[in-house]
Order: C-alpha cells, then sequence, then structure tokens
C-alpha cells in the first residue's frame, strides 16, 4: 500500500465504525456501469457536509487492487449487487486529495509539479518498468506502467475545485491547473475511471469546458445520483426512530433539497448533528461563516435584493443557469449569483421548473443571519424581529394591531412590485416569519371548495395553538375575505383543530393605501 496510489483503507474503517453510518454503497453499482466504458469520467459536485469525501474512501478502497472488498463491504448493500465481484479490486487506485497538495504549495504551478512527483515516487517503486526519464509528463509514466501490467488505474479526486475557490483571480495559474488535468485524464486508455467531487461544476472556457470528456452531476441536476447526494427520506426517518426523534421536526429544519429522481434529500452532517446532540439547530455555520453568504447577496445586481426576499417569505423564483461560469468572480446577473448559491448548498433548484428556493428552517436562518448587520436589509430585519408581536397580536385578536404591523412591512417592502394578492402574500409571510417555529405554513392549501391562500397547521408540540386560514384581498374588505373562507367552506379541512381555528382576512386597498384586517375565532 502507498499513500497516493493503492492506499490504506483506515478512513473508510473509520467511517463505517462512526456512530451514524448510512450504506451508500450502491453508488459503486453505477460506477460499476461507467468504468471502462467513454462514460468512464465522472464529476460529482455537490456543497461542504454532503458526504463527498466519504464517498472518495467508499471509491478507493472497493477498487484497489490491495485491499479485501469482501472483507471491507460485509453486510453492505453493494455485495448484494451482480456487478459486485466484476471490479472488486481489480485496478490500481490513485487518490489525490487537491486541497492538500494546494495548501502545502506557494503557487498552483508548485502544487501540480508535488503531485507528479509524489506519484512518480511510488509508481517507480512500484512498477520499476516506467522508467524515470528526462522532460516527460506524469502521463507518459502511466502510460509505461499500463503497458507492463496490463492494469488500469482508478483516479479518485477530492475538492478537485479548490483553486477556484481560493484563487479565485488567478486566472492564468487556473488554465494551467486545467491543462494538467486535460493532459492527466483525457483520452488515456491507462483510466478505467476517473471520480472527482467538488463544489463547483468544471470550469468553463467560455463557452466551452477544458474537461467536457466528464459526466456531470451537480445540484442544479443530480441526474441518477441524487439517492447519493445526501440522506433519503426513508434512511432519515429510520435513523429518527432509531434515535427517537421527531422526523416532522427533522423535516421542518433540514428537508428541501428535492430532484426529480428523489424528491426529498437532507444533509447529512446537519442530520448526524441534530440526531447525536437531540438538538435541533443551525449547524450549517459550524463550518460555513455567515460572511460567505452575505458576500453575495450584497452584490448590487437589478433584481438580486428582490429575489431574496421573496424566497425568504416562502416563494419559488425562476432563473436561468445558463450563464454561471461555474467560478466564484464571474458574474453578470442576478440569477448569475443565486446560481452560485445553489452550488454552494444554500439555496433549492427545481430542474424541471428552472427555480431556485431557500430549502430549509437551517438555511433560511442563515439568511437572516447574514443580512442582520447590513443596512440594505432592514425590511428583512424589521419584519423578523416584529413577526413574534404580530403573530401574538393575531392570536390575541387585535385586529388594528395586525392591520399596522401589516402595514409597516408593506412600508418596509415597498420596492417590491406591489399589486396583487401574489405580491401582498410576499409581505405576508415574511411578516409571519416567527410562526415556521410554531407551524406547518402552507400557501394555496386545498380546502372545502377552493384553495386557501395559507394556512398555518399548528407542529407536533404546539397543538395548543390555534390553526389559521389567511386570507388575502387586494381592493376589496377584510369583511370579504372572512366571507370568502365561510362560504367555500375552507374550515371543513381542519375540523379536527375546530374550536382551535382563526379566520384571518387581511385586505390592502390601493386607493387609500390602508392595510385592514378581520380575524374570527371557530
Amino acid at each position: 500500500m502507498g499513500i497516493h496510489i493503492n492506499p490504506n483503507p483506515v478512513k473508510f474503517r473509520m467511517d463505517r465504525a462512526s456512530k451514524i453510518y448510512v450504506d451508500k454503497s450502491m453508488l459503486i453499482d453505477y460506477l460499476n456501469s461507467a468504468a471502462c466504458t467513454a462514460q468512464r469520467y465522472i464529476c460529482v459536485s455537490r456543497p461542504r457536509r454532503f458526504g463527498k469525501t466519504m464517498a472518495t474512501e467508499m471509491i478507493a478502497a472497493y477498487y484497489c487492487r490491495t485491499i479485501d472488498a469482501n472483507r471491507e463491504f460485509q453486510g453492505l448493500k453493494i455485495t448484494q449487487a451482480a456487478s459486485f465481484t466484476e471490479y472488486a479490486n481489480q485496478f490500481d487506485v490513485i487518490k489525490l486529495n487537491m486541497q492538500e497538495y494546494l495548501s502545502g504549495s506557494r503557487d498552483i504551478s508548485e502544487m501540480t509539479r508535488k503531485i507528479e512527483e509524489d506519484i512518480e515516487d511510488e509508481l517507480f517503486e512500484m512498477i520499476p518498468e516506467a522508467r524515470k526519464r528526462e522532460d516527460r509528463k506524469l502521463s507518459y509514466y502511466l502510460e509505461n506502467a499500463y503497458a507492463a501490467t496490463g492494469r488500469q488505474f482508478v483516479f479518485v479526486v477530492d475538492e478537485w475545485d479548490c483553486i477556484f475557490r481560493e484563487y479565485p483571480q488567478d486566472i492564468e495559474g487556473q488554465r494551467k491547473y486545467l491543462d494538467f488535468l486535460r493532459n492527466l485524464f483525457k483520452d488515456k486508455g491507462y483510466i478505467a475511471l476517473c471520480y472527482m467531487t467538488g463544489i463547483l461544476p468544471i470550469k468553463k472556457y467560455g463557452s466551452h469546458s477544458a474537461l467536457n470528456m466528464f459526466t456531470e452531476f451537480s445540484m442544479e441536476n443530480p441526474g441518477r445520483m441524487a439517492e447519493f447526494t445526501g440522506f433519503t427520506e426513508e434512511e432519515v426517518r429510520k435513523l429518527c426512530s432509531e434515535y427517537h426523534v421527531d422526523m416532522d421536526d427533522c423535516r421542518q429544519w433540514y428537508d428541501g433539497y428535492s430532484f426529480t429522481a428523489c424528491e426529498h434529500v437532507y444533509n447529512p452532517q446537519s442530520i448526524c448533528e441534530a440526531l447525536t446532540s437531540r438538538i435541533f439547530d443551525d449547524y450549517w455555520n459550524k463550518t460555513e461563516t455567515y460572511e460567505a453568504l452575505r458576500a453575495y447577496i450584497d452584490m448590487n445586481f437589478d433584481g438580486l435584493k428582490d429575489c431574496i426576499v421573496k424566497m425568504l417569505a416562502g416563494d419559488r423564483q425562476k432563473i436561468n443557469t445558463g450563464s454561471f461560469q461555474n467560478d466564484m468572480t464571474t458574474f453578470h446577473s442576478a440569477d448569475d449569483v443565486l446560481t452560485l448559491l445553489i452550488h454552494l448548498g444554500y439555496l433549492g433548484y427545481d430542474f424541471e421548473t428552472k427555480e431556485a428556493f431557500i430549502p430549509n428552517k437551517e438555511i433560511s436562518g442563515e439568511f437572516v443571519t447574514a443580512t442582520t448587520a447590513q443596512r440594505q436589509w432592514d425590511e428583512v430585519v424589521n419584519s423578523v424581529s416584529g413577526s413574534e408581536e404580530l403573530l401574538r397580536a393575531t392570536w390575541a385578536g387585535d385586529e388594528a394591531k395586525v392591520a399596522a404591523a401589516i402595514e409597516k412591512a408593506h412600508l418596509e417592502t415597498s420596492h417590491l412590485q406591489y399589486n396583487d394578492e401574489n405580491a401582498l402574500s410576499y409581505t405576508i409571510s415574511l411578516a409571519y416569519y416567527a410562526a415556521r417555529q410554531y407551524y406547518t405554513v402552507i400557501r394555496e392549501f386545498p380546502s372545502g371548495n377552493g384553495f386557501a391562500d395559507m394556512v398555518f397547521l399548528p407542529r407536533k408540540g404546539y397543538l395548543d395553538r390555534p390553526a389559521m386560514i389567511v386570507e388575502l384581498k387586494w381592493n376589496q374588505t377584510a369583511e370579504t375575505a372572512i366571507r370568502q373562507i365561510r362560504n367555500k367552506n375552507y374550515p371543513e379541512t381542519l375540523k379536527e383543530y375546530k374550536g382551535n381555528i382563526l379566520l384571518v382576512g387581511i385586505s390592502y386597498d390601493r386607493s387609500s393605501r390602508k392595510h385592514e384586517c378581520k380575524i374570527l375565532h371557530i
């Protein structure tokens, strides 16, 4: 065993011995279908804390010829797959953590030189036939090694994109690095499989990619990799049962990433932290500072602020991800910034509708924290800080106080287009931000003979709070809103809360620029 070639599987063993270990070994079944084919180049990009490094340890342990996969993978799902024995322990594995190399180098040229020297040293010791010669690139020696042994290599590369994140302005260095990877990987017969992970998709040269042989699986569209992107609903449900933790709370805090092939995906590290500590909290900021998020949302692109406020209110924002240049410096529009936030995990993305959204309570809290110290985000700060008082005024049936609070929130979000009931709902949703602690908030809730604008269903642990049906009216009266709730029998769907339901009608008169509120307890 070497350090970089055929490394010791000790880290994979440690992962398996962890207090919480979720079996994602069927990822290997998919990789086996791509190995030794034209589709053997795979790049997986996803945020920090989503298990990228754990996957690389598992992959290296499986393919490495000096390791007994039957023993290391005993009890895991992959051992039941037909492809398990086909490629287990069949290759020389070269495993690289680019972040470690970058941290130990003065510049990108020194980094790539160290990578070549380290692999060559181990290669010549393992396969003397590779033969050291002057002025030859690493790919030359790998070709010789393959010719001498007949064994192909599996490359496992972690944090491949660290250069673009840590040296965002070094364009020339980035080009050299991409050229290094292209020379090492592209069209090489000695490669049976190349699996790369990072946060960003592969960097483009204009409209073309320097590494266009890779199939990419990203947070925009993970395709067949969706179930391996994070923990699935079934996996989290099983863990919640094992740890006697409420699944509904877990869902509200950490669910929200959603893909075509896997509707509910959870952040693995947040789940592990919450279950082992038995405390639901924002664990995102343990590894990502809010300053990093703030730096991007403070960019003054037209429409960016409106989009963030709209999504904080619980809505979705249609965006175009096509112009994003897969780096952290080239931004031409609000859509480019929002696309980066998708790849960083701060936003979810619906590939079918092309809409971005804030996925869960944990990430919503990060956005609120990131905007707190910024004067240009006063509308968010004020709405959130006043939302608890607004909620209590609603519970108390104080119509005048509720109307005044909504009016204040409207004035603070007056930069938003505010000319219909849908726009009014953004203001209401943000104004009732504190309600998310006690309620599951559903917009356009099917109820009775129609759809209620907003319904607040008490969460487990807060069943003493009243359920609330909120109907919004534009240029009509709040009484009209209450009448619609009753005429269309919206409360019928909430009959289990009978005796503890609040009907809340909120209206805005465009002429007088006044809000009105009507509250009825039934």
